[in-house]
Order: C-alpha cells, then sequence, then structure tokens
C-alpha cells in the first residue's frame, strides 16, 4: 500500500510547501502591501485575519463531505482557490477586495485539510501519525525557503509580487502531477462492526472539549510566532529588516528538526501523549524567557527552540490522537479541530493588530499566556488519557 500511493503523498506533501509559503506571504510582504492597499500593518493584519474566517466557514461542512465524496475533490478545489489567492493579491489595490481573497486562501486551506489529511491516515493506516506529521516537515520547508525568496527579490530591487508568482508555479506543477496519481478508498460506505464501534468510536464531550481547545491554543502559539516573530525581531530586538526576516528561516529549521526526530517516535500513544505535553512545556518555557530577556543572541535561540516544540508537529500529534478516537470519520475529526485552529487564525489577527498598536512586545507576552494555557491542556488531556488506560477503556492505539 505504501509503495502504491507514494507518489499521492508526494504531491499532498507538496501543496503543504506552497501552503507554507501562503500563511506567511502577507506578513513578509507587509511593507509592500501596505503601500498598495494604501493601508498600515493593522490593516493587513485584518486581512491576515480573513484566512482564518476563510477557513473556519467551510472546514467542518468540507471534512464531512469528504466522508462522503472522498478526498480527490476536496484536494483539487483548495488547489484552484490557493491560485486565485495568489494571483488576486498582487493585483489588487482594495483592503476590501484583498480581504475577499484572504478569505479565498482560508478556503482552500480548508479544502486542502479536509483531503488531505484522511487520505494520508488511509494510505498509512500503520503510520498515520508519522505520516500526518510529514505535512509539517513541507510546511517548514515553504517557510524556510519564502525569507531567502524575499531577501533575495529585496536585494535585486525586484517586485515582490515574484513571491505569489513562484508559490503558484509550484501549486500548477503539482496539480499537474496530481491529476495522474491513485487516491487510496475512503470508508464512506462501511460502518463500524457493532462491537467494536462502541469502543474506537467513543469519545466523551469532555475528551471532545479538550482537544478542541488544545487545537486552538497551539494553533495561536505558532501561527503568532510566524506572523509577527521578523517584526519582533526588528521592533523590539533591533535588527535590520533583512536579518529579522532570517529568523523566520531559524524558525524553520528547528521546527524541520523536531518533524525527523518526532515521526518514528510517534507510533505508539503513550509516547505520542508524552511528546504532546513535553512540546507544549517547551514552548511555554522558551516564550517566556525570549520576553525577559529581549536580546539577539536570545531571539535567534528562542527562533529555533520556539520552531522545534510549536512548529515541528504538535499540532499535527493532537490531531492525530483525536482521530483515532473517530477512525470511521477522520474528514469529521480533523474538521472539529483544525475548526477551533480556524477560530484562532480569525480571532489573534485582530487581537495581535490591536496590541501592535501600543506595542509589539506585548504580543509574545499575549503568546506566553496562551502557550500557557495550551500546556495546562496538555496535562489535562494526557491525564484523561491515564485514566481510560486504568479503567481498561481500549483506545484504538496511533500505529493502527
Amino acid at each position: 500500500m505504501k509503495n502504491t500511493y507514494l507518489s499521492t503523498a508526494l504531491g499532498l506533501y507538496l501543496n503543504y510547501l506552497v501552503h507554507g509559503m501562503g500563511v506567511i506571504l502577507m506578513s513578509l510582504n507587509m511593507s509592500s502591501l501596505e503601500l498598495q492597499w494604501q493601508t498600515n500593518a493593522a490593516g493587513v493584519s485584518v486581512v491576515i485575519s480573513s484566512l482564518g474566517i476563510g477557513r473556519l466557514s467551510v472546514l467542518l461542512f468540507s471534512g464531512i463531505l469528504s466522508d462522503k465524496f472522498g478526498r480527490r475533490p476536496f484536494i483539487i478545489l483548495g488547489m484552484l482557490c490557493y491560485l486565485a489567492f495568489f494571483f488576486g493579491i498582487i493585483n489588487t489595490h482594495n483592503i476590501v477586495v484583498a480581504y475577499a481573497f484572504g478569505f479565498l486562501a482560508g478556503i482552500a486551506n480548508s479544502f486542502l485539510d479536509a483531503g488531505t489529511y484522511p487520505s494520508l491516515m488511509e494510505a498509512f493506516p500503520r503510520s498515520p501519525g508519522t505520516a500526518n506529521i510529514l505535512i509539517k516537515a513541507f510546511i517548514s520547508m515553504g517557510q524556510f525557503l519564502l525569507p531567502m525568496i524575499i531577501s533575495l527579490l529585496v536585494w535585486a530591487e525586484i517586485w515582490f509580487g515574484w513571491s505569489f508568482l513562484v508559490a503558484a508555479a509550484i501549486m500548477i506543477l503539482n496539480g499537474l502531477f496530481l491529476l495522474h496519481c491513485t487516491f487510496p478508498p475512503h470508508r464512506a460506505h462501511k460502518s463500524p462492526p457493532v462491537a467494536d464501534s462502541k469502543v474506537k468510536h467513543h469519545c466523551s464531550v469532555i475528551d471532545l472539549a479538550s482537544y478542541t481547545l488544545y487545537g486552538y491554543t497551539s494553533m495561536t502559539t505558532f501561527y503568532i510566532i510566524s506572523q509577527w516573530l521578523a517584526q519582533y525581531g526588528q521592533f523590539v530586538v533591533g535588527m535590520s529588516y533583512t536579518e529579522s526576516i532570517k529568523l523566520l528561516s531559524v524558525y524553520t529549521c528547528g521546527s524541520l528538526l523536531c518533524v525527523f526526530i518526532t515521526a518514528p517516535l510517534v507510533r505508539k500513544t503513550a509516547r505520542t501523549m508524552t511528546l504532546l505535553m513535553l512540546y507544549t512545556f517547551i514552548s511555554f518555557v522558551a516564550l517566556l524567557t525570549v520576553c525577559l530577556h529581549p536580546s539577539v543572541e536570545m531571539v535567534v535561540i528562542f527562533s529555533f527552540v520556539i520552531g522545534f516544540s510549536s512548529a515541528g508537529g504538535v499540532v499535527q500529534i493532537g490531531l492525530t490522537l483525536m482521530a483515532s478516537r473517530f477512525p470511521y470519520a477522520k474528514g469529521k475529526a480533523t474538521g472539529i479541530y483544525y475548526s477551533a485552529g480556524s477560530i484562532a487564525t480569525f480571532t489573534i489577527p485582530l487581537i495581535t493588530a490591536r496590541l501592535s498598536e501600543r506595542s509589539i512586545a506585548d504580543i509574545m507576552w499575549f503568546d506566553t499566556a496562551i502557550a500557557a494555557i495550551g500546556f495546562l491542556l496538555a496535562l489535562f488531556i494526557g491525564l484523561r488519557n491515564r485514566m481510560a488506560s486504568r479503567r481498561s477503556v481500549n483506545m484504538a492505539p496511533i500505529a493502527e
């Protein structure tokens, strides 16, 4: 099965390399977009928030439909919506129209998530956690490459829009490649056996709520960093613009290292729970440290550590654990979990836009508080899992 779907998996992963670029394209081109749209940083942040609204608007709906109609249609729709975003943003001079294209990018993200995560779990049923975490590796690759591309454009004094066009070109070529790939069959018409469903399909309201809230906090923690790390380095620490955007490359190096370390470790549920708690704790400590001691050396170290702990796959670990409770409705589980993350990508830019008018340093303090809440939630999830094990409630292993 792995050999059958390896080419399909590669195409799905390449979509997320482009998505990694798309998430930070507007924030790294903020000054150019301010001039093009005749607004300020807060205005661009409001447009960035449209990605979260667009993602939230269709994620749960698309996840349920992908369980019913299959994964391929939603992946193709996601790619088409992303292409409209890339071309639309660089050709509009109206912030309202830009907001609409940002909304479309959010929809694209939802469609890709609804089709990709379930596809990978179905293509690699023996190692779904590893398959999902590798998505994060490609997101990180995109976020590693983009600052270099933008630095090159700035150095050569070339139009900033080429960074959008490069992402669009990769998406187009990958779309042509995926048209010839085979997707794994989904379980739309299969019902779980009666004796098996009470066990594998069980997820209490408390557990559902805790995973959903964790989806919000984990997404918030690294989303703030991806959007504001460069500005923090420039305006709080005092780095130059070209040096500050390189912090994102350091950040993505940390996330890539974490992916390669974590991928072989997530085959057992107990070990995965431990990683969830450990990484969330490291994120909290790293944020607290850089807020207390903002300096060039500290922010460089922080960029690597926070990339490792918050952007190295911890969101995907949470999703894999939650999806194990819904083996016959992976699309629905993905929709619920990432809907919480979408609420974060909608609400957080609005909050950080207001905080940025007072102090960018306050944004990092806000992220520190979110990371602390996330750590408490991770502890609670681990405690609930241990209690369930002691009561001999069988939960489907991550490796199955």
